[in-house]
């Protein structure tokens, strides 16, 4: 008895010292976020441009050869994207006279009431006296250090990004490794999961990228034929929100269906408008989407959510949107070990 009793013991010390572990694991993964948010993301990106470098490394293309033009692929897409958001503002800049004039008659009588609810000034007649009222001044006033403050922390973030994805490409940092030393303790084991995850891993990325391209053309040809303004504008947040799981296509729907709201003045265009872009989202990611991603991206929808709420509270939006690449990862380790293999399967 005493000998059962003490096992007892041993497993239950076993099991609170996981929890304390994973506790500190993930208070460390919140307070240091500004070291951990590039890192994974140089990770994906890394993981996404292997096969390119392997085959230019089979070619015996030099490494710093090859890493330059990983960096040059990267350079050209964040210009090309930098084009867009150019054109999406000279967009708005050209037409929003026309737009305040055609949207301020609706805008007057939601955005009003709203502001008076919260506390704004209660004498505001019309959308231009309440945005420069003087409550409405003094909150922008008082949010433009947290503004300024997001600026930086967002350039201190990609540059931190850059650096990591240089050391992972260059073989500096290697992740196959430290799950060696870490987690499998065997060579063979830690490379066969590694190879799974970076096919996994990859093979999302690739499918959201094109998908949310998709996505977003979609979104801004509707809004062009549908005489919605800023078309562009509309299209590049379709593209970038749909990166965050679940909720970024309810966002984009919801606030392009809001605006078309503000802006139509037909019902039944509205509505055939709004039953368009639910059908866009609807074809691209109900649809394609798990087709595409297959039987490695089988996880159920409370566990998309859990996660989605676990990883927006440590890491906010870059949280959200890295929620399901690191949970296609964690739940690949736990298909190794029998023990853990039950967890995994509870996530499918």
């Amino acid at each position: 008895m005493d000998i059962s009793n003490k096992l007892n013991d041993i497993k239950t010390i076993k099991k609170i010292l996981i929890i304390i572990v994973v506790t500190l694991i993930f208070y460390l993964l919140k307070i240091l976020s500004f070291i951990f948010i590039p890192l994974v993301f140089a990770s994906l990106i890394a993981m996404l441009f292997m096969p390119l470098m392997r085959w230019l490394f089979k070619h015996k293309v030099p490494k710093i050869l090859s890493i330059l033009i990983v960096i040059i692929i990267i350079a050209g897409g964040l210009k090309i994207t930098g084009k867009l958001v150019q054109l999406s503002s000279k967009e708005i800049m050209s037409s929003r006279i026309e737009f305040w004039d055609k949207a301020s008659p609706k805008l007057n009588k939601i955005i009003i009431p709203v502001g008076n609810f919260f506390g704004f000034e209660s004498n505001s007649k019309t959308l231009n006296d309440f945005t420069h009222s003087k409550e409405v001044t003094q909150t922008i006033y008082k949010n433009f250090g947290t503004t300024f403050s997001f600026v930086k922390r967002t350039i201190s973030m990609t540059v931190m990004t850059v650096f990591f994805l240089i050391l992972l490409l260059a073989g500096s940092l290697n992740i196959q490794r430290v799950m060696e030393s870490t987690v499998f303790k065997k060579k063979y084991a830690s490379v066969k999961t590694f190879i799974v995850i970076e096919k996994s891993v990859a093979k999302f990325l690739k499918v959201k990228l094109i998908l949310s391209l998709l996505t977003g053309i979609g979104f801004g040809i509707l809004c062009f034929l549908f005489g919605v303004s800023f078309p562009i504008f509309w299209g590049l947040i379709a593209f970038a929100i749909n990166f965050i799981q679940l909720l970024g296509s309810i966002v984009a729907t919801t606030s392009l269906s809001l605006f078309a709201f503000v802006e139509m003045d037909s019902s039944s265009t509205l509505l055939f408008f709004i039953l368009s872009i639910i059908a866009v989202q609807v074809l691209f990611g109900a649809i394609l989407e798990p087709i595409f991603m297959g039987k490695s991206f089988s996880i159920n929808i409370i566990t998309v959510l859990v996660m989605l709420m676990l990883w927006g509270y440590i890491w906010g939006i870059p949280g959200m949107i890295l929620s399901i690449p690191i949970t296609v990862f964690v739940k690949t380790i736990l298909e190794q070990f029998p023990s853990t293999k039950i967890v995994s399967n509870l996530m499918s």
